[in-house]
């Protein structure tokens, strides 16, 4: 049988002995082709992801807002862009705290009173919050009688009215009013009453690197009158900008609903 095949394959003529090598070798290249391919394309798809974790890490990301904490400023479905670069960078910056800076920050800059900025919430380090920086290092905070008193001053509040609002709680009547803190940051902030859990508390001293969180929605959030301050290492970024907000009654594709669910008013605004 061998000696009918090699019969056969002397019995190629040159032309085509030729056209057969033609086509060996172009199917070699063409497996050496897709096999580049697939390489790049695995090389494409690993340096679109290390763009978009440095971009999330060190430039900005998105948030969402899943309670109503810091109602008015903002409302559960709202969704944020953060940025990262403001406060500098630690462990917390980067996805699932990967220590990447296991100590501390590096590039830091000190939140001013009056950001809303996301961090860890202490001492568990796990979970984002997002609050208004109320205290700075070296302040004094207390609460007496529903107000807020920084360095023993008492922080002025002009009453707006009185508004109905939906929450985890269900349909509350709060009273607005629109707060000025010592730096001139003017911010609204909702109460039910004066008389709540959190509404009277004992000093509390603002140690170095350390800062005292708040929700604007003063009685419906966690916050630094119940975990204390908030270490800088914990700080993700700063809250800038409002880019979509929904009631959460319907999905973005129902297009002909969007009237009814979409915020369209709350698109695009900065966060103050």
């Amino acid at each position: 049988m061998n000696d009918n095949i090699n019969t056969q394959q002397n019995a190629l003529s040159p032309e085509e002995a030729r056209i057969r090598q033609e086509k060996i070798d172009a199917l070699n290249k063409r497996l050496l082709r897709e096999e580049k391919e697939r390489k790049n394309g695995w090389k494409g798809i690993f340096w679109t992801v290390i763009a978009a974790l440095a971009i999330r890490s060190l430039i900005f990301e998105p948030y969402n807002i899943p309670s109503s904490s810091m109602v008015p400023t903002l409302l559960v479905g709202d969704y944020l862009f953060v940025t990262k670069f403001d406060y500098g960078y630690s462990r917390h910056s980067f996805p699932f705290s990967l220590p990447i800076i296991p100590r501390g920050r590096i590039f830091y800059n000190e939140p001013k009173r009056g950001d809303v900025a996301v961090f860890k919430k202490p001492p568990e380090n796990d979970t984002d919050y997002v609050k208004r920086v109320i205290g700075i290092p070296g302040d004094t905070i207390q609460m007496r009688a529903g107000r807020l008193y920084i360095n023993d001053q008492l922080i002025p509040r002009e009453f707006k009215g009185q508004e109905l609002w939906n929450t985890e709680l269900g349909e509350q009547l709060y009273s607005r009013y629109t707060e000025t803190l010592p730096n001139g940051v003017v911010h609204d902030i909702y109460e039910l009453t004066d008389e709540n859990r959190y509404d009277d508390t004992p000093k509390i001293e603002i140690p170095p690197d350390s800062f005292f969180m708040m929700g604007d929605n003063r009685d419906n959030s966690l916050d630094s009158r119940e975990f204390g301050p908030v270490p800088a290492k914990n700080l993700e970024g700063k809250s800038r900008l409002i880019f979509y907000s929904t009631d959460g009654t319907g999905w973005f594709f129902q297009f002909w609903r969007w009237k009814e669910f979409l915020r369209l008013e709350r698109f695009f605004t900065d966060i103050k």
